[in-house]
Order: structure tokens, then C-alpha cells, then sequence
């Protein structure tokens, strides 16, 4: 299994970027895809999920509204939009999955807020 995130860098609070995630190394339309984020000196946290099919999408309170996770099943690719950036979105953002019991994460993206 091979998770590998692109799209983070910096961006002025009201701005937009879009994360993805490239998967391979596993039946990818079969499982559930996660996004998480670590800020420094913080615990790594949950963001978003979307279901195998992309039907269903759950969020973290602080980016409802403002994030949407996404998926293609063809390019096993899982994208998240993030728009109305603030600082406190500042974290590396990473793509994560269990399978088989095991979870598996990327390296991560960096993406910072600030003016």
C-alpha cells in the first residue's frame, strides 16, 4: 500500500488549496479514505472521511463547511478542497487508510496559512 499527498504550500487566511492523495498497492474502490492533520506541538487529528463509493462524507466540526473530501474511484485518487483557509489550519496533512487491519498513511503535505 502507497499513499502519497501533493498540493499543500502556503496561502493568505481566505485563500484555497486542493490536497491529493495517489493510492496504490491495493484494491482502492474498496475502502474507506481518511484525511488527518498534525500541527506542531499538537496531536495528529481527524479532518474527513469518505465512504468506498464516495456516497458517504463525514467532517471534523472545525472544517464543516469549509472542506470537502472527494474521490475518484477510476484514478484511485481522494481529494480534499480546502477553501477559507484560516491559520489555524496550518498542519501537515495526511491521506490514511486501513486495510486488511493495518492503517497506512502518507508522508504528508505541508500547508501553511499566513499573510
Amino acid at each position: 500500500v502507497q499513499l502519497v499527498e501533493s498540493g499543500g504550500g502556503l496561502v493568505q487566511p481566505g485563500g484555497s488549496l486542493r490536497l491529493s492523495c495517489a493510492a496504490s498497492g491495493f484494491t482502492f474502490r474498496g475502502y474507506m479514505m481518511r484525511w488527518y492533520r498534525q500541527a506542531p506541538g499538537k496531536e495528529r487529528e481527524f479532518v474527513a472521511r469518505i465512504s468506498s463509493t464516495g456516497g458517504s462524507t463525514d467532517y471534523a466540526d472545525s472544517v464543516k463547511g469549509r472542506f470537502t473530501i472527494s474521490r475518484d474511484n477510476v484514478k484511485n485518487t481522494v481529494i480534499l478542497q480546502m477553501n477559507s483557509l484560516k491559520p489555524e489550519d496550518t498542519a501537515v496533512y495526511f491521506c490514511q487508510t486501513v486495510v486488511i487491519a493495518t492503517q497506512y498513511w502518507g508522508q504528508g503535505t505541508q500547508v501553511t496559512v499566513s499573510s
